[in-house]
């Protein structure tokens, strides 16, 4: 009985561990992408062109949130976590960069699927944005993934509760003086 018992709290555990993992990439990926919008929103107000397209940034944010927690289970970008910190940084940006955009082509295709127009008409829409607006998109999405994993791969090997402890606790409760001594 108490080995099925353990095995429903660590299935628990990994549920609640997992769920945390999701917000927390959810939260910082709304941030930015809220960031990147209201900015485009006050550009093109210089303009008169009404923008409030944060729906979208939200959805990004959460399809994103999801990719990557795939993504890690799956193991990508796990290749050069051995090498000096800005390495498996880059790679897992650059790796996850090809998944967004991977999925972006999919996300567009299954839209021409549910509005009837099918596979082609879907890619036709997402080719139609033009080139700026896909560049610009993989620019956003890239420039946010690279602090994040860094800040992600700290975590990995300092420990979460280490790196949760420098940000949101106050040195003297942490124990820790200067990182580098």
């Amino acid at each position: 009985m108490t080995v099925e018992k353990d095995k429903q709290a660590g299935w628990k555990q990994k549920i609640v561990h997992e769920m945390i993992e999701y917000w927390i990439n959810f939260v910082y990926l709304a941030v930015v992408f809220f960031a990147f919008t209201s900015y485009r929103r006050l550009i093109l107000a210089e303009y008169q062109v009404s923008y409030f397209h944060y729906g979208i940034a939200v959805i990004e944010a959460a399809v994103l949130a999801k990719i990557i927690l795939i993504g890690e289970a799956a193991g990508a970008g796990r290749k050069y976590e051995d090498k000096p910190l800005i390495v498996p940084t880059l790679h897992k940006t650059i790796v996850f960069g090809i998944w967004v955009v991977g999925f972006k082509v999919i996300e567009h295709m299954i839209g021409g699927l549910v509005r009837g127009k099918g596979l082609a008409a879907g890619f036709h829409d997402l080719i139609s944005e033009g080139w700026y607006e896909i560049l610009a998109n993989g620019l956003v999405v890239t420039s946010a993934f690279v602090p994040f994993f860094a800040i992600k791969e700290l975590g990995r090997l300092l420990g979460r509760e280490k790196l949760r402890a420098l940000f949101f606790r106050r040195r003297a409760d942490t124990g820790s003086g200067p990182l580098f001594q």
